[in-house]
């Protein structure tokens, strides 16, 4: 499958998602089968996730969205090639903006944090400084 074929699903699959306003479980169940198809979660997945993430922020949405959104963005951040089990300065950039981008610190963001900081080797002051 091409980049070009499954950006064009995550859009699709977005835009599905977001029709109703919340994350349902059966669209979590249908998030988790298409994410982690091949074992990895990507940086288009993992901001695609920050984008449904920041539309869906404090709805209803079924508790297994929450669990979904921190193992996946864990999974990209400390299970990489590059820095596993730490999270590198490009990565911190990243997350710091994502988290930054929509203005607001939602519970579910926070709770992306501590699981991080529990689960790093270190944590980056950049990234301490949202959880205060």
């Amino acid at each position: 499958m091409t980049k070009t074929i499954k950006m064009k699903s995550l859009e699709q699959l977005k835009n599905e998602l977001l029709a109703d306003g919340i994350i349902d479980a059966a669209e979590v169940k249908e998030l988790k089968e298409i994410l982690y198809a091949d074992g990895v979660i990507d940086t288009d997945e993992a901001d695609f996730l920050f984008e449904i993430n920041d539309a869906v922020s404090g709805k209803e949405n079924d508790p297994n969205w929450e669990t979904l959104f921190i193992d996946a963005i864990t999974s990209y951040l400390l299970e990489d090639e590059n820095s596993p089990g730490e999270i590198d300065d490009e990565e911190a950039t990243w997350l710091y903006e994502k988290i930054k981008g929509d203005g607001q610190i939602d519970r579910t963001e926070k709770s992306l944090l501590l699981n991080l900081k529990s689960k790093a080797k270190s944590f980056p002051s950049s990234l301490e400084s949202l959880l205060s």
